[in-house]
């Protein structure tokens, strides 16, 4: 239901978002539409061939066309009402782009009059007239889309049925390049759940504008494009163009992005959070998680065009430049029907699961009213969705929430309990999210934009800034290995499992790990069934409602989990690691350690800058190959602690000043201030006199 005039914006695109949560529908705008690839090869003109992505919404209304996929009117069709023929000429304008309207409409004579009749037109039918004014009288001049266009459907009625007498399918105007926005989103065009305006001509060119600068003009991002790929020759670029030769969609990545997902693109956050804020341009990013629980971009896109042909040319366009490597396990995205529909058919065998974070926050919006008479519901709301540790704990107290505070009957909230399974983790615990606890939030670019961006920054400004900010990322995860490397966590108890898990994970996912340990102590553990597959119940010394079933190999010395912890996040469950306290177990199974989390996770890179050199040199000879690498690593990370220390020297404490830090004999203090010397000294020691830097 929606609520027009007075009521808000926010709340008007709530009320779309729960319609699109409780349809679940594919909203597309298919069309044959020329595509144009400029990728990482430079090739210009690389052609895509033109896809028609047919509408998959099957009206049930509609019974003479239950076989046909197209939908194609004819004459002779019937339908079960006026409003099912009109329905029908909706989703027909919608697939081929075009906006209409009731043209005509006829009753019948007598005493009871009944529609007989009605007439669906093209919205360009028919000649403007100007009217007549009086002088002195000063009228705004309106924008008329008539222009003669006799496209048409008539249907009359025929006892209980509906049937197409008449019928023109011809236009005499370009289609899906209508302007007035307003009109199409009443037809259906713009759905207001996707939040932007993509069919109109007029609002198009806006976004163009905003996204690609004054004008509208692409060649900003083109020269940006090959200006990084001429740096950089495993940059990837790709853009997509309609039929009339304007930019509609653009991805990129570079060679850290691409090499960032080989080894954390094992889940991925589909990021189009910038749609929420009327400032931002049409920017969205791939983003993960890497070993140091930092942020990690995978590429970015401005991606105008939101139908679902855009989607999943986007999504196939992003899998060729990861490289042709496998799909993600798992991705996360906003709600979208359009998005939606396209990863079912890019990525069917990957889990797609709604933000829960997304959906939060617009309840804060949506149940304000109610927030406001019940001042405990958000935080009872919350605690349920986050805090609850099973399934059955979650819907008991779901309902519980609901009767309490008498929200039985409220849509926004019936929407959310019937799609918990696409939207709530518990329900998805078997599958790979990397995430440690129910709290873990993974930064969005949000806060990026708000910085950077509005809606008088230029794209050549923007890309800058975000070059800016991705380096300082690229220089926090090089900080977090120095600090992994060259410090030593604090072990909280004898167990060599913890020194075993402190030796092996970086530091940050060893918190969490140690967290874990530590809450594994206050569990009880009772055998329940014995043999060489054991079975335990685990629960919490003081609540014994919840318990947990772990179940045991005795010849393996592996264990799973009711709970899933593992299987969702990579890191044992306190059930499992109680299990494994009981039975006396040592050590862990290297299973248990995926390498995504430990200091190994990216064994084998190579420092960006000298890859391409070492690789040269180091064909030569394996091991001095290996030996190069290990130094450059470690030299890099020696120097990062230092210029750390440095340049803030009351942040010391943070590296463990009590740890002896091994710094390499030959490194003097004039080469800890010249890092580029240290590492060419290094690596003309490995490499022979004969080497020198280019």
């Amino acid at each position: 239901m929606f609520m027009e005039g007075a009521r808000a914006e926010g709340d008007e695109l709530i009320a779309d978002y729960v319609e699109c949560l409780m349809s679940l529908d594919t909203n597309t705008r298919p069309g044959e539409t020329d595509q144009q690839v400029i990728g990482n090869s430079g090739q210009e003109s690389t052609s895509i061939s033109a896809q028609t992505i047919e509408h998959t919404e099957a009206k049930d209304l509609v019974t003479a066309i239950v076989g046909d996929v197209k939908q194609e009117p004819y004459l002779g069709m019937e339908f079960d009402s006026d409003e099912a023929a009109k329905t029908f000429y909706n989703d027909y304008a919608r697939r081929l782009g075009f906006p209409f309207r009731v043209g005509r409409s006829r009753r019948s004579k007598g005493v009871q009059e009944v529609l007989i009749m009605k007439r669906f037109v093209c919205s360009k039918e028919g000649v403007y007239r100007k009217k007549p004014t009086n002088e002195g009288t000063r009228k705004r001049e309106r924008i008329s889309m008539r222009e003669g266009c006799k496209a048409m459907m008539e249907v009359i009625r025929d006892s209980n049925r509906w049937v197409v007498t008449k019928l023109e399918k011809a236009h005499n105007h370009h289609l899906g390049t209508c302007s007035r926005v307003g009109y199409l989103r009443a037809r259906g065009f713009i759905d207001t759940a996707e939040k932007i305006s993509i069919v109109a001509s007029d609002a198009m060119s806006l976004l163009r504008q905003n996204a690609f600068g004054e004008g509208g003009d692409a060649q900003g991002l083109l020269d940006y494009f090959k200006k990084m790929q001429a740096q950089s020759s495993a940059f990837f670029y790709a853009i997509q163009v309609d039929n009339n030769s304007c930019l509609t969609n653009a991805f990129w990545a570079d060679s850290r992005a691409r090499s960032a997902y080989s080894y954390f693109g094992d889940t991925v956050t589909f990021d189009t959070t910038y749609k929420k804020n009327k400032y931002m341009m049409p920017f969205v990013t791939f983003s993960g998680v890497n070993h140091h629980l930092q942020p990690v971009i995978f590429g970015c896109a401005l991606l105008i065009d939101e139908t679902e042909f855009s989607f999943i040319w986007l999504f196939e366009t992003w899998l060729a430049a990861m490289g042709g490597r496998p799909p993600p396990v798992s991705l996360v995205t906003d709600q979208n029907r359009a998005m939606a529909a396209a990863i079912a058919k890019v990525f069917p065998n990957t889990c797609h699961r709604f933000c829960k974070w997304l959906i939060l926050s617009r309840s804060k919006q949506k149940l304000a009213h109610v927030y406001s008479a019940h001042p405990t519901l958000r935080a009872e709301l919350e605690k349920c969705v986050i805090e609850s540790e099973t399934v059955r704990c979650f819907e008991t107290s779901w309902v519980s929430i609901l009767d309490k505070y008498d929200l039985r009957k409220n849509t926004w909230l019936q929407a959310l309990f019937n799609i918990r399974q696409r939207w709530i983790p518990l329900y998805m615990k078997d599958t790979f999210f990397a995430e440690m606890s129910p709290t873990q939030k993974l930064e969005t670019m949000n806060e990026f934009y708000k910085k950077y961006f509005n809606t008088k920054t230029s794209l050549k400004v923007f890309l800058t800034q975000f070059d800016l900010s991705m380096e300082n990322r690229y220089d926090e995860e090089l900080q977090a290995d120095s600090f992994t490397l060259c410090t030593k966590p604090l072990l909280k108890t004898a167990s060599p499992i913890e020194k075993q898990a402190a030796e092996t994970y970086t530091r940050m996912v060893f918190e969490k790990f140690q967290e874990e340990f530590v809450e594994s102590l206050g569990y009880s553990v009772y055998k329940i069934k014995d043999g060489t597959i054991s079975k335990f119940t685990v629960a919490r010394d003081e609540d014994a409602l919840e318990s947990f079933i772990v179940t045991y190999d005795t010849a393996k010395g592996t264990a799973s989990c009711s709970c899933k912890h593992f299987e969702f996040s990579g890191i044992l469950c306190r059930h499992v690691l109680g299990v494994f306290l009981m039975v006396d177990l040592h050590m862990l199974p290297e299973e248990y350690f995926l390498k995504r989390w430990t200091r190994n996770a990216k064994s084998d890179v190579l420092l960006d800058d000298c890859s391409d050199e070492l690789q040269k040199k180091g064909t030569s000879s394996v091991e001095i190959y290996k030996a190069a690498k290990d130094a450059l690593q470690k030299a890099f990370a020696e120097i990062a602690i230092v210029e750390k220390s440095a340049g803030k020297g009351e942040q010391r404490d943070a590296i463990n000043i009590n740890e002896d830090i091994t710094v390499d004999e030959a490194m003097t203090n004039q080469s800890l201030q010249d890092p580029e010397r240290k590492v060419t000294n290094l690596l003309g020691h490995l490499l022979g006199s004969t080497w020198s830097p280019m």
